[in-house]
């Protein structure tokens, strides 16, 4: 009996599909899927009983199975006498073609806007009055048999989002499953069966998706980068081109998020540049995982203000991939939104162009639109011995979440003396200096020449600049022997730079121009004198290296020496 009307269902459709006619048309939308693989099966198994089987893609990620289109009264008998006949599940419905996206399903069958197919009239099975109840658990069970794998992990992953399922995510409903369902309809007002009808599905799988509400995960393909992914656009909107990246700034609907796509021509040597750049902007924080192979890289980080990922490939001499950044605090939406942006990013043809340059972004301080990550606060030091510990002011170090040296090498403190404001770093990776200070002992001359080496305006230049000047005095203002004044005008960016003489000798340290709250006049400053600076580096365990003099050096040699031997210090959050 089953299978004689089954066949009369098949010839009815056959019929409806035999002719066309220009009206309002609509689909029978049966069931929707968010893996490709799962809907070309779900496809297949529906097409072997039924015509008019479609298969599009709905963007986001998901692929809809629908039948027809047909004439929308028609198309309401269809929903009708299959639905009542339970050969399409109970919350199939109407749907306008506007709603489909690319047809994966038949393949070549044009797109979904068609003429509808007609047909003449039939007599349609009554629709089975409302139940009162939901399935039974046996028809659960039944329902539940029909769900591949993939559907039986997409409800453990639901189950595990909500709190309630700790184990594999295998597809194997054993007792550890069934609790946590039981567990869920207790708590969702449903009698604790352990078995999910189709109608708990659905609310489990919508309370799943409701973080993701106003995200608007859409299938962007964008040409020109050569680059197909979904990207949030509820929270993102595309911005500009500005090689190597594709910039799409916020919307305001989340504070801070960004995407990157990233494309450009490159081999594996261009792979690891961009890799080294990437960590040095703004929006990839320095705490998180780094990996670097040949032809890929990831990068995470982690601040109080953003999360970033990173990730790109090499394939077929182009770099192509994405940044996601994201407020912190908004881990489960982040989290959700990169997993889809992961799955669907394919590379497709074209690549952006390296000569495309916004006409903003031409400053030393952003690379490619995006801006350089910069310290806190920068100032001077210098090299005292040959294992590259540095001399600078213990200000420059204060609260400091990292400390750099030359930008490039990692330094902790070893010592401080905040009387005196100097504190002693040491490299915390291999370093070789160019050259140490040799400390001068006895004290110079008044009104001898002197020079300080310094980093004036912190690392805009590539190496420290030097200044000349005279020593005024052999005190303090206040009668301090710890302090020399000298007659010069600095920078705030020269604090901690080496005091020179004539000879290339170190007399001092430049401390801060500050004269506790007292205006000075701007050649006024003062060095934590020699003596002193040598205490200090004794008490940290440092030998420094003492001369009585040195022969006098022309400007270019003593410069050549003094910037040999001084040291941008950063301090970073």
């Amino acid at each position: 009996m089953v299978r004689k009307f089954l066949f009369s269902v098949i010839a009815t459709l056959m019929m409806w599909g035999q002719t066309a006619l220009a009206q309002d048309s609509v689909y029978v939308q049966i069931e929707a899927q968010p893996s490709l693989s799962v809907t070309e099966d779900r496809l297949r198994d529906y097409a072997s009983v039924l015509p008019d089987v479609n298969g599009f893609d709905l963007g986001r990620g998901w692929y809809g199975i629908a039948l027809g289109p047909y004439p929308r009264n028609e198309a309401e008998n269809v929903l009708r006498s299959l639905r009542a006949q339970r050969l399409i599940p109970s919350d199939s419905y109407l749907e306008g073609p506007e709603r489909y996206g690319q047809r994966i399903w038949p393949i070549g069958a044009g797109p979904a806007s068609l003429p509808p197919i007609t047909a003449p009239e039939i007599a349609v099975a009554p629709e089975p009055e409302p139940q009162a109840t939901d399935e039974t658990p046996r028809e659960a069970r039944e329902s539940e048999a029909l769900l591949s794998r993939q559907e039986r992990e997409a409800l453990q992953i639901a189950l595990q989002w909500a709190g309630y399922y700790n184990s594999a995510i295998d597809g194997a409903f054993g007792r550890g499953t069934r609790s946590s369902m039981a567990a869920w309809q207790a708590d969702n007002g449903f009698e604790a069966t352990g078995i999910l009808t189709t109608a708990q599905r659905a609310e489990l799988f919508r309370q799943y998706n409701a973080v993701l509400e106003g995200m608007d995960i859409t299938s962007v393909r964008d040409t020109r980068a050569g680059i197909a992914i979904d990207l949030p656009l509820g929270a993102v909107a595309f911005s500009r081109y500005d090689s190597p990246f594709a910039h799409f700034d916020a919307t305001g609907t989340v504070e801070g998020a960004r995407v990157l796509l990233i494309s450009q021509p490159g081999d594996r040597d261009r792979l690891a540049g961009l890799y080294e750049i990437m960590q040095t902007l703004d929006i990839v924080p320095l705490d998180g995982a780094r990996d670097r192979s040949g032809d890929r890289f990831t990068l995470t980080g982690q601040d109080s203000r953003i999360v970033s990922h990173t990730e790109a490939r090499l394939a077929d001499g182009a770099i192509k991939g994405f940044t996601l950044i994201w407020p912190s605090g908004d881990e489960e939406r982040r989290s959700r939104i990169l997993a889809a942006m992961q799955s669907s990013f394919a590379p497709i043809s074209g690549v952006l162009d390296p000569a495309v340059i916004a006409e903003d972004s031409q400053s030393v301080d952003l690379v490619a639109g995006l801006a350089i990550r910069q310290p806190k606060l920068t100032a001077s030091g210098f090299f005292v011995d040959r294992q590259g510990r540095v001399v600078t002011t213990d200000t420059a170090v204060a609260n400091c979440g990292r400390i750099t040296l030359n930008s490039d090498y990692n330094a902790e403190v070893m010592a401080t003396d905040p009387a005196l404001g100097i504190a002693v770093l040491r490299a915390t990776q291999p370093l070789a200096p160019n050259d140490i200070a040799q400390f001068r002992d006895g004290a110079p001359r008044l009104q001898s020449e002197i020079a300080v080496a310094g980093f004036s305006f912190g690392g805009v230049l590539p190496s420290a600049t030097m200044t000349f000047g005279r020593l005024s005095d052999l005190r303090g203002l206040n009668g301090e022997n710890t302090l020399t004044r000298l007659a010069i005008s600095t920078l705030d960016g020269d604090a901690g730079g080496p005091v020179l003489d004539d000879g290339g000798a170190v007399i001092g340290m430049l401390v801060p121009h500050d004269a506790g709250g007292r205006q000075l006049p701007d050649d006024v400053n003062f060095a934590a004198n020699s003596a002193a600076v040598q205490q200090v580096l004794s008490r940290a365990g440092v030998a420094p290296q003492v001369t009585p003099g040195l022969t006098r050096l022309d400007p270019v040699d003593l410069t050549a020496k003094a910037t040999a031997m001084t040291v941008l210090v950063s301090c970073w959050e």
